[in-house]
């Protein structure tokens, strides 16, 4: 796996250091894109002067630590939905020994501020999101802002360039560059309202759920969940963890069948936990600051170390932003052997093809098949 990283025609010639987080992973894959490399590419062709810039979806801080490197004074706005690249971002601004003075960290949530005289994007898989984002922008943006959208060629077409110049300004599209352009939008200066969270039934199991606007199957059960609801573990049950949360439909339906038990739903997506508290209120309500745990983490990392789980539900994403991998299901299964009480369980619901049996079973030297359709399998592994 490559970890070193240089800037085309970049005047100081600095090589970075970068990793994906955590540093340990499972995985082959480098921490940057060749649009990240397109985006600092172009920066340094025109060699502007540290100006107050926002960057969003910078995924392991390859973009905060380049233009770092171009000014230790750059004044930044960094903005992330995912925990990993809050933690990758930091963690590998420490390694390249970059400055975090004049660095402010920002969810997906957080108010950004007025006066930004440059953005910096990454192009988000999720166009919902996307869309979002641009929304946003426009609500704080002085008129003629220049943003600079980094992102594949492949996903750049005519209707994309609408999307943008209707919902923040002008937009057009640079040559290409390693398969990938930089998208220049102009702020034209009109501010856009934010769409309200996605609101839909499933009447089922009479819950109420609402979706901001970077989680996954917004407006509907996705088909892993839905026969995963259909075989959600009933017993005695003290601490349960929705791991890889969502919306958080797994650990409401948890708390339905075990009304005694503490429900913790975790997720690498602020949105995603999010939305899943504001559904155990909506379904809770009176409830809600006595059985329901939120916590936006890697994985399992940073909660209470004394916290131990009776059950462990989790739906694990196959991909990580466009890379398709299955490092996240491992941590994710680590992660939860190690949070278990002895005798605890991990149920686990995923496609067939995935074969998460073999890593349950490397894990916990067991695993059982709990039900199984033509696409989907769930698969419980029981701690020792």
């Amino acid at each position: 796996m490559t970890t070193h990283f240089s800037v085309a025609n970049a005047p100081t010639n600095t090589v970075l250091t970068l990793q994906r987080y955590p540093s340990n992973q499972e995985s082959n894959l480098q921490a940057w894109d060749a649009a990240d490399e397109h985006l600092l590419k172009q920066l340094s062709e025109e060699s502007p002067p540290p100006v107050r810039t926002a960057i969003l979806n910078d995924s392991f801080g390859t973009l905060t630590c380049g233009l770092k490197s171009f000014a230790a004074n750059w004044p930044l706005w960094v903005e992330t939905d995912a925990k990993t690249s809050l933690l990758g971002t930091q963690s590998n601004l420490q390694t390249n020994q970059l400055p975090s003075e004049q660095i402010s960290f920002l969810n997906s949530q957080d108010p950004l501020p007025d006066g930004l005289e440059l953005v910096l994007l990454k192009l988000p898989k999720n166009l919902s999101y996307f869309k979002y984002q641009l929304n946003r922008l426009s609500q704080i943006l002085p008129q003629g802002t220049r943003v600079l959208i980094g992102a594949k060629a492949k996903s750049i077409n005519k209707s994309l360039l609408a999307l943008i110049e209707k919902n923040l300004g002008p937009a057009n599209a640079s040559l290409t560059y390693k398969k990938t352009r930089v998208i220049t939008c102009i702020f034209d200066g009109k501010r856009r309202e934010l769409d309200p969270a996605l609101t839909w039934s499933v009447p089922e199991y009479q819950l109420t759920m609402h979706n901001l606007s970077n989680v996954f199957a917004s407006n509907k059960l996705d088909i892993g969940a839905r026969i995963m609801l259909q075989h959600i573990p009933q017993g005695d049950y003290n601490t349960i963890i929705d791991l890889g949360c969502g919306n958080g439909i797994l650990g409401l339906r948890a708390a339905q069948l075990n009304p005694a038990a503490h429900i913790h739903f975790v997720d690498d997506s602020e949105m995603a936990v999010q939305s899943a508290q504001t559904n155990w209120i909506e379904n809770f309500n009176a409830e809600a600051n006595v059985r329901g745990h939120f916590h936006w983490d890697d994985c399992l990392t940073h909660l209470d170390p004394d916290l131990k789980a009776d059950l462990v539900l989790c739906n694990p994403p196959f991909h990580q932003g466009e890379a398709i991998t299955d490092h996240i299901a491992w941590q994710m299964f680590l992660d939860a052997k190690r949070r278990l009480a002895s005798g605890g369980a991990l149920q686990v619901v995923g496609n067939r093809h995935l074969a998460y049996h073999v890593k349950l079973k490397r894990i916990f030297r067991n695993c059982e098949t709990i039900a199984s359709n033509g696409k989907f399998v769930i698969l419980q592994a029981i701690k020792d």
